[in-house]
């Protein structure tokens, strides 16, 4: 443990707090307790609004169709489309859009007007360019924990949409390292915490979706913070862990800097 103290270097360069933190941190790797290091946000709907615009959208997909299908039989069936397409277009404006559109030949039996068509894509384009609205505290939470820990964007959807909306959100600068991915597994969090940070084990997963954000991390080793959003997508449902000692829940993100200060 000396040479590990020698490595990161004397306590003249820190002050007051970081001081103090910086001593109960080495001790906690003296006692062979994990130390966190890095934080990991999510980010549709945990730092910025998003599955609200799916749902306005998939209202006016439904009255576009109220003709051809009862409104519950079209969210059902909108619902098994993007279930069955995720593993073709992965996830994303333009993966609803595709299943919206097939979702309106398999109703309409292969009859839907051209129309209906057009408003469908337009719909889709209108999503792609929608203003990015930040959830309270994501500024004040992100900006507290990029000064004392590294802090990483990880992110599912598709690539071109997710940038624009980092890029218009105002975040970018503020974050370590930024993933944009396929999939959420424990084997992509362990991949990129061991890339960005010091592995899994030493990092916190920050996000709105339990399936998602929470689980996979807490498998890989790490903590999950589950910050639940007004609005959650069917498909990123899962029940809660039960007397995980790695898992929280907080009401919102306000709360993030303090947890991971205690954890550190």
């Amino acid at each position: 443990m000396e040479s590990t103290i020698s490595a990161i270097g004397g306590l003249g360069v820190f002050h007051g707090w970081e001081q103090a933190r910086y001593i109960t941190s080495l001790r906690r790797l003296e006692r062979g307790e994990a130390v966190l290091t890095a934080i990991g946000f999510d980010a549709d709907d945990t730092l910025w609004h998003n599955e609200t615009f799916f749902r306005l959208t998939e209202a006016r997909f439904i009255e576009l169709l109220a003709e051809h299908a009862d409104p519950r039989d079209l969210e059902t069936r909108l619902l098994d489309a993007e279930r069955r397409n995720l593993s073709h277009y992965g996830y994303g404006v333009k993966g609803f859009t595709l299943s919206m559109i097939e979702t309106a030949i398999e109703v309409t039996e292969g009859r839907v007007p051209a129309p209906i068509i057009a408003e469908i894509l337009a719909a889709g384009r209108e999503m792609l360019s929608h203003p990015v609205d930040l959830l309270p505290h994501a500024r004040a939470a992100v900006e507290a924990l990029a000064a004392t820990h590294r802090v990483i964007l990880i992110t599912k959807g598709d690539l071109l949409d997710q940038e624009r909306k980092l890029a218009a959100s105002g975040l970018g600068d503020l974050f370590h390292g930024v993933e944009i991915v396929s999939e959420k597994t424990p084997e992509i969090y362990a991949r990129i915490f061991a890339r960005h940070a010091d592995g899994p084990e030493r990092a916190m997963m920050v996000g709105n979706s339990m399936k998602s954000d929470v689980l996979p991390i807490l498998s890989a080793g790490g903590w999950g913070v589950h910050i639940p959003h007004g609005v959650t997508w069917a498909l990123e449902m899962a029940d809660a862990p039960a007397g995980h000692d790695r898992f929280h829940e907080l009401p919102d993100l306000r709360g993030v800097p303090a947890l991971a200060s205690a954890l550190s």
